[in-house]
């Protein structure tokens, strides 16, 4: 590093700012002076990059996937390299929001605590444009980044600190706070301001009919048709990335692949959904069949990317498949009993975050009583 970057030059009180650029794409040169220690080249950089790139297909297929919504809602005939340069206009500004906002205040926080500015936000602003409306108002977007990275992670001590999601919270903080932007058949498909929906298509995503019936699901969803593939597939509307299975299966095959994610969250939040969307099927509470869950709304999103987040799930082994199945049946729960929210993943995650460090306590204290008894027996 520079020396006017270092203590006692005269840009010392920038010196986290100007250690964080320096480091972007190179090692630092810093090792442990003693003490034992584990070399390994899988630091927090290398775990952001990977976790970002697992992300790309999703955000691939979003891009194309908003111009081609555009394009149906409007009656225009969808033209492939138009439908990405249109889905490139809308979520490069989100993009743009998310990163500097976010940045802005990581870098700040960093300077007044005095600490190395982490790569934490690399994947939190990477996900914040993917799960929100590519209409989403840019000013809206920038006061939920800001609250969501001050008061759910800076004030908790930075990166690893945080008990919460950022970048879920900062979708929920949207949700409640402007709920005209987010919830609504209008919300879905992105408009210019000089453009209507033509006679007979609606921008209502097929999770906005569930708790009608799958009878309603069907005739509602017609535009982009209602059969699991074409749910599989995501060329539905919804969120910038969580329509496309497929893509964000790719996502979960480099993470589990690198040893970034835990499968078990995954599986076991699968198991979670398909129990209760299957226990509500025989008793006749709802007639969508279980694995629709799997493929409609935030839910292979939300469990491949959110649920996963190191920091904020559970850390023990068994704590993961209590975490993991927890999230899955309270979105399935959420989803069939509450007309007025469709999509539970968000809830369960946050609410699973919160009983996270519960789960792990009580994982550890009955392991640690389990052992203490088979040491009074011995």
């Amino acid at each position: 590093m520079n020396k006017i970057f270092e203590k006692g030059g005269k840009l010392y009180w920038l010196h986290s700012t100007a250690d964080a650029f320096q480091t972007f794409l190179a090692v630092p040169g810093t090792v442990t002076g003693r003490g034992a220690h584990v070399r390994d080249a899988v630091d927090l950089k290398r775990i952001m990059i990977i976790a970002v790139i697992s992300v790309v297909p999703a955000l691939l297929f979003g891009i194309w996937n908003t111009g081609y919504q555009h394009s149906l809602a409007i009656g225009a005939t969808p033209l492939f390299w138009e439908d990405v340069w249109y889905g490139l206009l809308k979520i490069i500004p989100l993009y743009l929001v998310s990163y500097v906002v976010g940045l802005a205040i990581e870098f700040a926080s960093s300077q007044i605590r005095g600490e190395e500015v982490n790569e934490g936000y690399l994947m939190t602003g990477m996900l914040i444009p993917l799960i929100v409306p590519a209409d989403v108002p840019l000013w809206m977007l920038a006061i939920a980044v800001a609250f969501s990275v001050i008061f759910v992670k800076e004030v908790f001590g930075g990166t690893g600190m945080n008990f919460l999601n950022p970048a879920l919270f900062t979708r929920a903080f949207l949700f409640f706070s402007y709920p005209n932007d987010m919830s609504g058949s209008q919300s879905w498909i992105s408009l210019r301001k000089d453009e209507a929906l033509i006679d007979g298509a609606t921008g209502a995503t097929p999770l906005s009919f569930t708790t009608d019936g799958f009878d309603a699901l069907q005739s509602a969803g017609a535009q982009y048709g209602t059969g699991f593939w074409d749910f599989f597939f995501g060329a539905i509307p919804g969120s910038v990335g969580e329509t496309c299975v497929i893509a964000i299966l790719l996502g979960a095959f480099i993470l589990i692949w690198t040893g970034v994610a835990s499968w078990k969250i995954m599986l076991s939040s699968v198991a979670g959904a398909l129990l209760v969307g299957g226990l509500a099927n025989l008793a006749g509470a709802s007639d969508i069949p279980c694995h629709y869950h799997l493929v409609m709304g935030g839910f292979a999103f939300g469990t491949v990317f959110m649920a996963t987040d190191p920091v904020t799930s559970a850390q023990t082994e068994a704590g993961k498949w209590i975490y993991g199945f927890l999230i899955g049946a309270i979105c399935v729960t959420v989803r069939l009993f509450n007309p007025g929210y469709a999509e539970g993943m968000m809830l369960a995650i946050l609410l699973g975050n919160c009983f996270a460090p519960l789960i792990d306590h009580c994982v550890i204290s009955v392991h640690l009583n389990r052992k203490s008894r088979k040491s009074k027996l011995a």
